[in-house]
């Protein structure tokens, strides 16, 4: 039997998905309003370490804590985290060094390249369809790093764009990892729970070269960063319990939208012509390279 869900479960599962988006771009906020002034593991390791308090009171409270966290793939999870945890790396790095609109208008690449690594290596379908957002993807990709590569960009440019692809690589490499693991069973809450600690333990490990002791105020931008980024995910996965995934799949690129607001309200950034040209086209080629059924 087909389930339906009710009207007003789907608006609640949109609003949901609409606050993930927002969360998402006020954690971007957060790590752009912090700049140099903290090193990047220290930020990467308050944003997992932090995040972790929301996800395990959501575990306990779905009744997967802590028996949920069991894994009977435990190499899976090292290979996910490690990819996750280097593209929240150059994901950081990206924001210290573009605006916010274009490092979070990059990241939409990631399901463009998805398409095409589920072709290779899942065996997944790659119709008409999913070429088309390849193709859109890449000419946008392509329209907003030629400024870049052209040199009419500062060096600083050049890297933050760099970065931003290799963060969306980086990023459709693990969301490959995650889709084997789901179909081999393991729980959307292990894979959160052991890409947090993961994340965490490598944002640690760059102790030695460096931590710097926070003022009041970058103190509090770590830990609301930890928190905004925790329960973005709580946010998104509830949405899905409460309306389809065609309903939500449109809200999700209003990321774009909060991230240019903000940079714009708090940092006084303007998107330039490069971004206008790319964003409609990178977009609309993340959308086309999703699954149908995501839609």
């Amino acid at each position: 039997m087909t389930s339906i869900v009710p009207e007003a479960n789907e608006r609640l599962g949109i609003a949901l998905r609409i606050l993930s988006t927002l969360a998402f771009a006020i954690m971007a906020a957060c790590i752009k309003a912090l700049g140099d002034t903290v090193p990047l593991g220290q930020v990467v390791f308050f944003r997992s370490a932090v995040a972790l308090l929301p996800l395990i009171g959501f575990l306990w409270w779905c009744g997967e804590w802590p028996q949920g966290l069991s894994t009977r793939r435990p190499v899976g999870h090292v290979i996910r985290c490690s990819l996750g945890a280097a593209a929240m790396f150059t994901s950081f790095a990206t924001i210290r060094l573009l605006p916010l609109a274009e490092a979070t208008m990059l990241s939409y690449l990631a399901p463009v390249i998805l398409a095409l690594l589920g072709w290779a290596m899942l065996k997944e379908r790659f119709d008409a369809r999913r070429a088309l957002g390849v193709a859109l993807g890449v000419s946008g990709g392509i329209a907003f790093t030629a400024p870049a590569l052209t040199g009419a960009l500062p060096d600083i440019g050049l890297i933050g764009v760099l970065l931003g692809i290799a963060t969306a690589v980086l990023t459709a490499f693990a969301l490959v990892q995650v889709r084997k693991l789901t179909l081999a069973g393991e729980s959307a809450g292990a894979i959160a729970f052991w890409f947090a600690i993961v994340s965490a333990l490598g944002g640690l490990a760059t102790v030695p070269w460096g931590w710097a002791l926070p003022d009041t105020t970058a103190a509090l931008l770590l830990i609301a960063t930890g928190v905004a980024g925790g329960l973005a995910h709580i946010f998104m996965t509830l949405s899905f319990r409460h309306a389809g995934a065609a309903a939500l799949v449109p809200f999700e690129y209003l990321s774009v939208l909060w991230a240019a607001a903000l940079g714009f309200v708090l940092f006084t950034e303007v998107p330039g012509l490069a971004f206008l040209l790319a964003a409609p086209l990178i977009l609309a080629g993340a959308y086309s390279a999703k699954p149908a059924r995501l839609k």
